[in-house]
Formats: structure tokens, C-alpha cells, sequence
């Protein structure tokens, strides 16, 4: 399959809904990362982007539609859920609740769970997308499953290449990490993802698989990834942050919204650099320096 990218115009969104429509998964940019879009409704659809990603079957995704009104179509809010998302939608934050009845999700989204994870993104290509096919649409990251997330088109071709058919390029995304997303499927929120948005969630999270990023393994590079370096060593690329100089910087002030923006792309360039393992400098473990260490916790394990 030949695997063509297009910049970002009402006719690439025109072409990738005619491809929506007929059934086949297209990769476009949102604030986070760069997802790969199909029809939530068609099992076939969502069959393909499973095939196309390599994914595990019991892994839910995420389905993305226009606004909250789409959004109260498919799942049941709690006042505590309906809160979360005035407040928050558009952006990056996924809220996992249960299913209404008669909703037309195809299972294989929700990995046959009761619940489905709803976000609103706040990306024009998105949302323009999701406009011109009017259908909700399941979009998990457009990479190999497990490997690095891909904030640019390039990362999508180099880990997709052949298996999709079209990849509209609208730069680098924004947030560069991937959504929060809380649980509210009966009794108190429960954080299944850091992510971009700070929530707070007293409810313990079980063992389940309820989300995306929640296999203990993922985001991963090709190479060895070693955490909190502080210099290194003689095979590793290192990706410094603040006053940790590398072979290149998440943040040379140390600030964590750049971090986050940057983190994909630096361990996308670190894969592909002559050295044959990864080193990455100490982040602060707060706020949204936890979500970037969760990342970088699941992209080092068993590795």
C-alpha cells in the first residue's frame, strides 16, 4: 500500500473523510499526538487499525468526537464527569464512563468493556475531520503499538509506512504527550493516565486494562533506555533537560511544558542516531514532570 502525506487543507480533510467513510483509518495531527483515525461505529474499520498498529485486542481506544452534545450521544457523565469535560473540552483529556445503551460503538473499540473513553480534541485538522465524515471517530496514537508516539508526520511514516493510506501533515503538535484520562464509571474519579491536565482522583485503579497507556510496557524506542542519567555513557545518545547538557535538550531552562512538547521527537531522533542505547537526564517528579516520567517508566521497561 502506498502511504501518501498531504498538508493540511479542506481537500486532504475532504480525502481522508471519503476514506473514512469507506472504512480505512487515516492518520491526523491533534494537540497531543498524531492519531490514527477511523470510524468508531465500523468494526471493520476498527479491525484495520488494530491490523495496522499491531495492537493487542484488549486494549480499549479512545473514540474522538466534535463536542460534549456528540459526547452525551455515546456514554452516561456523572455531574462529577459533565464538570470535568465543561471545563476541559476541547483539550486533552479523555473521560472514561459507562456506555449508553444503543450506542452504536463498535465493541472491539471498548475491547468488549462496559465503559468507552470519550475526548473532544482541540485540533482544527481534528476536528475538521471529524466534521466532514460525522461519525465519531477511534483514534489512538499512529505508530507501531508500543513504540514511540509520533508528533510529527514524519514519525508516522517511519513507523506506518505501507500500512495506512494517507497521513495529513499539520506540523508538529502542540501538547506533545498524550491525554489524561479519568475514570468515572461509579463511585469516586480515578486517574488511569497522566497526561497534560491536572485532575484530581482519590479512586484507586485496578488491574483491569480500562484505557490506553496503561500496559506496563509502551512508548518505547528500538534501543535500551536508561532514566535519570546525569551524563553518558560512551554508547548512549543522551537527551538532556535543564542544566543536564546532551546531545540535545528537552528544555535547557527546565521548563516542563516544553519538556513534554519535545519528548516524542527527541526520542525519535535518539532511535535513529548512531548510538546504540538511549540515555535521558532527571525530570521532576510533579505535576506534569509525573507525566512525562510515566512515559519514560514504560518506554525503559523490560528493556
Amino acid at each position: 500500500m502506498e502511504t501518501r502525506v498531504i498538508p493540511f487543507t479542506d481537500e486532504s480533510v475532504a480525502e481522508a473523510a471519503r476514506l473514512i467513510l469507506a472504512g480505512k483509518p487515516v492518520a491526523v495531527p491533534t494537540e497531543t499526538v498524531y492519531g490514527l483515525a477511523a470510524d468508531a461505529t465500523n468494526s471493520k474499520a476498527v479491525a484495520r487499525i488494530y491490523r495496522a498498529k499491531g495492537r493487542p485486542a484488549f486494549n480499549p481506544l479512545i473514540v474522538h468526537v466534535a463536542d460534549l452534545a456528540a459526547a452525551l450521544k455515546i456514554g452516561e457523565f456523572s455531574e462529577a464527569a459533565l464538570a470535568l469535560a465543561r471545563k476541559h473540552w476541547p483539550g486533552p483529556l479523555t473521560l472514561v464512563v459507562p456506555m449508553r445503551k444503543g450506542s452504536a460503538i463498535a465493541s472491539l473499540v471498548t475491547a468488549g468493556l462496559p465503559s468507552v473513553g470519550l475526548r473532544v480534541p482541540d485540533h482544527p485538522a481534528m476536528q475538521a475531520l471529524l466534521r466532514a465524515s460525522n461519525r465519531p471517530l477511534a483514534a489512538p496514537s499512529s505508530n507501531a503499538s508500543g513504540s514511540i508516539s509520533p508528533t510529527r508526520a514524519e514519525h508516522v511514516l517511519r513507523s506506518l509506512r505501507g500500512r495506512i493510506p494517507l497521513v495529513i501533515d499539520g506540523g508538529a503538535t502542540t501538547r506533545g504527550i498524550e491525554s489524561t484520562i479519568i475514570a468515572s464509571t461509579g463511585g469516586k474519579l480515578r486517574l488511569l493516565r497522566r497526561g497534560p491536565i491536572e485532575v484530581e482522583a482519590e479512586g484507586e485503579t485496578g488491574s483491569t486494562i480500562e484505557a490506553p497507556g496503561q500496559l506496563a510496557s509502551h512508548y518505547a524506542p528500538s534501543k535500551a533506555l536508561r532514566l535519570n542519567a546525569k551524563s553518558a555513557e560512551e554508547d548512549e545518545y543522551l537527551i538532556g533537560f535543564g542544566s543536564v547538557e546532551g546531545e540535545t535538550n528537552l528544555s535547557p531552562s527546565g521548563e516542563l511544558v516544553e519538556a513534554a512538547s519535545r519528548l516524542f521527537d527527541l526520542l525519535h531522533v535518539a532511535d535513529t542516531s548512531a548510538k546504540v542505547r538511549i540515555a535521558i537526564a532527571p525530570l521532576p517528579n510533579e505535576g506534569l514532570g509525573a507525566a512525562i516520567n510515566d512515559r519514560l517508566r514504560r518506554a525503559a521497561a523490560d528493556r
